[in-house]
This record gives structure tokens, sequence and C-alpha cells, in this order.
């Protein structure tokens, strides 16, 4: 093979490596490689191209944006204003070859220097000053209507207070850090897969089928561009975002103007070190002709702006020394290791700690007590260890302890996970976050029992499981802070009421891995005694309809722990019902499925479908050819695209009211 056809086939090989992680990270929102690793491979494409030009066809990565349509999930959306992407540069002498290029057509150009946030580019139009439609960008030319989910973002305006006959805006949907950070505590303690940034938890978050879902994430918005307007004459770039501003929008949070290309240099290293102290996710700084008429008169390739660039910043990578591995417990028993090491600054902040995630991740990369590790933070905001770099003298292999360090119960691993967990329900580390979960509305729905009480009752050795609830006798409450004589007989009254929850509710409150309120209900309609759940074989429980493998497993595994068989025990004797009683269910809904969308006008999703249920039909979460009819309620999103693709009757909350009474 000739060295031009070793060449090609290289290059072949890394299209379709690029092309593969573009649809991981456009498309799927999960990344297996960082920005930079990227970047790298597509500067390699570049050189390649650049050297080979007859190698490059209409179908390289360098010749369209990364992201794609996807077909069914969303309503396509075609940009009249293509929403392209800008040429990476990776060096200050990038940025003056960028200048010396721009003057060889603008004289005296002036530019303006924004920091990149890293997040999903949405397209957000206005008629006569009200918010009517938000898309992705897609591949640039299509992208996907996310109106519904756009509009669960409280700083997107939905009026203006100049009603313009048209205007579209650019900007960049993003997960502040501080909720990226308490989203991904929450995940680690369930034992979940964390998001790796918040630029794919953003992405993932405003592509969900479900609106409430996004509206939960907290997710935020800057603007950054005017696509087209009427209605307004506007001259430069950085005159439009004072305008935008004018008009309520988050535009970017800071953008300053320069004449001299050493002084927009000087602004990148000066964004570049305050990276670390924005509460967004930054990976570079934009550097844009002001002028739009200077715009005009540069042009663009058939990708790239000839009038803009982002300067990449790389990431930062440092050594340090592993001192210790910590093993926390969370809420559903997970154990997650975390790494101890010397101090170091990364991205601005002082860093000493970084999870491990699980024993697969410490063995694949022989990581050992004692180690001289190198870590960086993906994304610019989680610490990550990326290897061991070398082993200290007489190190030898890390493995989890086989006990939990809270509890000294044994730990379970199931095959089909890499987390190991403890499930003792008694477990201390647990404990606080099991009662709050057991007095939960949808489990005992003990009512006053919040986190602050709970703790409270923990610390002063007055509960050690949730059956000791059952124990507590109002002169024990009342000298807590924030109960006098009065609540805590109010407490007392809600924990006895409680005790005749029906089993569905008790079996929701154990907090069985995977066993939430909905298939509780399935089981206890079933099996109608506690005694009868835990006597259940695997078979018996995948026989019962919404009950899968993974679920049975995790009843069958929690039971056989004898700590679990004590709960049971001592809930039991302080007078707990134990038995589902029999529903009278009507049979005017039997065979039909509904689909509830949209915010209704007076019940809740919850009383609507008990309504429903409680008629014999069946409620479920997603659109198909099966459904019978979609309830829709104010701002239904894509349920209700979806049914009238399908031909699905929609009805409005009354009109069920009336078939129900009927």
């Amino acid at each position: 093979m000739s060295g031009k056809d070793k060449l090609f086939s290289e290059y072949q090989s890394l299209v379709a490596e690029i092309e593969r992680h573009n649809r991981l990270y456009y498309d799927n929102d999960a990344p297996e490689i960082s920005d930079y690793e990227y970047d790298m491979l597509m500067q390699r494409l570049k050189k390649i191209e650049a050297e080979n030009p007859d190698f490059v066809s209409a179908s390289s990565p360098t010749q369209h944006v990364g992201g794609t349509f996807s077909e069914g999930l969303f309503v396509p959306v075609e940009h009249r204003v293509q929403m392209g992407s800008l040429r990476d540069v990776f060096s200050f002498e990038d940025i003056r070859d960028f200048d010396r290029k721009v003057r060889e057509t603008i004289e005296n150009p002036v530019y303006v220097v924004e920091p990149k946030i890293d997040g999903l580019s949405v397209s957000l139009e206005y008629v006569d000053g009200k918010f009517v439609r938000g898309s992705t960008r897609g591949n640039g030319f299509v992208g996907e209507d996310v109106t519904a989910n756009l509009m669960t973002i409280t700083s997107i305006p939905k009026s203006l207070p100049e009603a313009l006959p048209f205007l579209e805006v650019r900007g960049e949907v993003y997960m502040p850090t501080e909720v990226f950070y308490s989203i991904v505590e929450k995940q680690e303690e369930n034992g979940e897969k964390p998001f790796k940034n918040p630029r794919n938890a953003a992405a993932g978050s405003l592509r969900q089928k479900n609106s409430e879902i996004t509206r939960e994430r907290r997710l935020s918005v800057f603007i950054f561009n005017i696509q087209q307007i009427e209605g307004k004459d506007i001259d430069t770039h950085s005159g439009g975002l004072d305008f935008l501003a004018s008009l309520g929008f988050p535009v970017t949070p800071s953008y300053n103007c320069f004449e001299d290309i050493e002084d927009v240099i000087s602004e990148i290293e000066k964004i570049g070190e305050n990276r670390g102290k924005y509460s967004f996710d930054i990976d570079g700084a934009v550097v844009k002709v002001n002028n739009l008429t200077d715009r005009e008169a540069l042009g663009a390739t058939a990708k790239y702006p000839r009038w803009a660039v982002a300067f990449k910043y790389p990431p930062e990578e440092k050594e340090t020394v592993l001192r210790e591995i910590e093993i926390n417990v969370g809420r559903t028993g997970a154990l997650t290791p975390t790494a101890i090491f010397d101090p170091i600054m990364l991205a601005g902040t002082s860093v000493s700690r970084a999870v491990l995630h699980n024993q697969d991740f410490i063995t694949e990369k022989d990581i050992r007590i004692g180690d001289t590790i190198v870590v960086r933070k993906a994304g610019e905001i989680i610490p990550e260890v990326l290897y061991s770099k070398a082993h200290a003298d007489g190190s030898v292999p890390y493995f989890i302890p086989s006990v939990c360090p809270s509890c000294n119960s044994a730990v379970f691993k199931s095959e089909d996970e890499a987390v190991i967990r403890c499930i003792n329900p008694e477990c201390p580390a647990q404990l606080s976050r099991n009662i709050i979960h057991f007095a939960s509305k949808a489990a005992m729905d003990i009512d006053g029992l919040g986190p602050a009480i709970v703790d409270t009752l923990i610390e002063n050795s007055l509960i050690a499981s949730a059956a000791d609830l059952y124990t507590l006798i109002p002169e024990q409450l009342e000298n807590i802070e924030g109960l006098g004589k009065k609540s805590a007989q109010n407490l007392i009254n809600a924990i006895s009421a409680s005790k005749s929850r029906e089993l569905s509710n008790v079996l929701t409150a154990l907090g069985i891995r995977h066993i939430g309120e909905k298939v509780a209900e399935l089981i206890s309609e079933r099996l109608k005694t506690i005694d009868e759940i835990m006597a259940a074989d695997f078979d018996t429980l995948c026989a019962i309809d919404g009950v899968g493998e993974e679920m049975a497993k995790s009843i069958i595994q929690f039971f056989s722990e004898e700590q679990s068989v004590h709960l049971i025990e001592a809930l039991k004797n302080a007078g707990v019902n134990m038995t589902q009683s029999a529903k009278e269910k009507g049979s005017k809904f039997l065979g039909l499925t509904f689909v509830l969308t949209g915010t209704l006008p007076t019940y809740t999703r919850d009383e609507a479908s008990e309504i429903i249920k409680n008629l014999g039909g069946k409620v479920s979460g997603s659109v198909s050819k099966k459904t019978s009819y979609v309830v829709a309620g104010e701002e239904a999103g894509s349920k209700l695209t979806k049914a009238n693709e399908l031909g699905v009757p929609v009805i409005t909350e009354a009109e069920l009211i009336k078939m129900a009474e009927s």
C-alpha cells in the first residue's frame, strides 16, 4: 500500500470516528471523549484535508454542523437563517492570523469578545412581541421544535415590552453549575450514572418528551445574537445585544469591544483566568467583527463565517498524590468511592476530591492509595481522575470493602450494574433519607415530618428506624426546635393516622430499588398482604403486569435480608396496616388507555389519573396507536403533536369528566 493510500485509509477512519462522536455528543448527549480530545481529532482531519484537498467530500465533518435532526422525536423546524458553527482556534497566533485576514477586506475593524457558554444552541421566535416558537440548532438548517420545553425556562421572556412584528434570536441553553452539582449529587447517591458535564445535562434536559422533567432541571439561557428582526434597524452586534437587554433578554454576560488585536488577546486571557468564577460552564471565548455591514463584506465559507472565531481553552491537567479513598453511602445504599488527594488548583479553584465512580473504574485504571495521579476538571466543572502515573512503593490494588462502612452489613452487587450497595433498611448512613422517603406523600404521607425534624430526632437518639416513629410520644417532641405542644401532638396524630395507609403505601415507603408508587400499587393489588409479597418467588412477581425482572430481583433481595424482616415485624407490632383493601372499580373506562399532557385547569395529573383508574382505565406516559384518548391541557407539548400525527382522539379535561359522569 502506497503512502497516499495509507493516508487516505487513516482519513476515512478519522471521518467515521468523528461522525460517531458527533452522534454521541449532539444527538445522544452522551459523549465518550472530552471536548479537547474531539478538537484534536478535528485538527488532524483538517490538516490532512489541507494537504490533500482531493480527499474532501461533502460528507466530511469539516463541511457540516455536527448535529442532526432526530426523525420522529420532535417536529422539524426549518431555519430561514442558518444556525452555523464557528471555526475553532487554539493559539494566540491563530487569533492574529484571523485579524490579518479580516484586515485584507475591512479597514480598522472593531471586535467584540465574549465568553463562549457551553450549552445547547437554540432559536427563539417572537411575533408581535410574543414568544411563539423555539427550536434546537439540529444540523444548522433543520432543528427540532422544543417550544413546550423552552416555555419552562423562566429566564426566557414570554412577551416583550416592544411588540416587534418579528424577531428571531439565537441563544445558548445551559445548566447553572449549582444546579448541575445538586443533580449529580442526587444521581451519585442513588447509584445512577451521573451527567458528565453541564452541557450534556442541559441538552438531555431540553430534549425531553416530558416538559415537566425539563422544568425540574432548572435550565437557564443566554442570548448572543439577533438572527432576524423586523421593525428595528441594528448596525452593530454590541448594539444588538444592548437592545435585546433592554427588551428583557438575558444576554451574553460580558461583551467588550476592541480595535487592537493584542487587546483582544488580553481579554481572552482575562476570561480564561476567571472561568472558574462563572456560575456557568464556558469552553472558550468568541471573537466577532462588530459591524454588521463589515460581516456581509467578509461573508462565509460552506461551514463557518469569516467574521468570527472561537478560541478554545486547553484543559488543565495536574499531578497530585492520592492519600485516601473515602466510601460514602447514598440514600439507595450505593457505595461511592471518592479520591482524597493533596490540594491542587484547577480552573481557578482548589480541588482535593474526585469521585471514582465504582470498583470497575478503580480496577481498570489500577488506582491505588499513595499513587501519583493525574486530575483534571471534566467540562471545567467536575474533578476527575484521568489515570495513575506512578504507584507508590509497596502499594496494593484497592477494593471497595465487602461490608458497609456505616452498618457493617454485607454489601450486594447485581450482575448487571457496576454499583455496590448496602440494602440494610436500618443502615445509619441512609437513615435520614430513608425516613424522609418513608414519610413522603407518595408513601406513608406523614404531614409535618420534614427533613429538619427527622435529623433532630436521629441526633437525639429518639429514632433508629422508621418503626421507631410509632413509639414516639408528645412529651419527647415538645422541646424540639420548631415544635410546640400543639404541633407535637399534631405530628403524633399524623404518625398514628399513617398506620391505616394501604399496603401499597407501605411497599413504596420501604424504598426498595426500582419500586415506585405505581409498581407498588400493581403488586399490592395482586398480592394482598405483605406476607404474600415477602414469600413471592421470581416467576410470581414477573407474572404481574408492569413488573419487570429487575424489579422482581430487587424485591427478593430486599426481603432476603434479616434487617428487612426485622423492620417489617417492628412495623406490624406498631399496628401498621399490612394489607391492601379491595377497591371497587367501575368499568366505564375498561379497556381504554389515556395519556395526560399539559396543565389541566381543575385537577392535577395524579388526581385525573386516579379518576381514570377508578373507572377501570389505564394511564400511560407515552402516545402510541394503542392510546384511546389524549387529555390535553395548557402548554401541551410533543404528546399532543404525536396524537395528531397518529390520529388519536384529543379531549379536554371537561370532556374527560363528562365521559366519567355520563
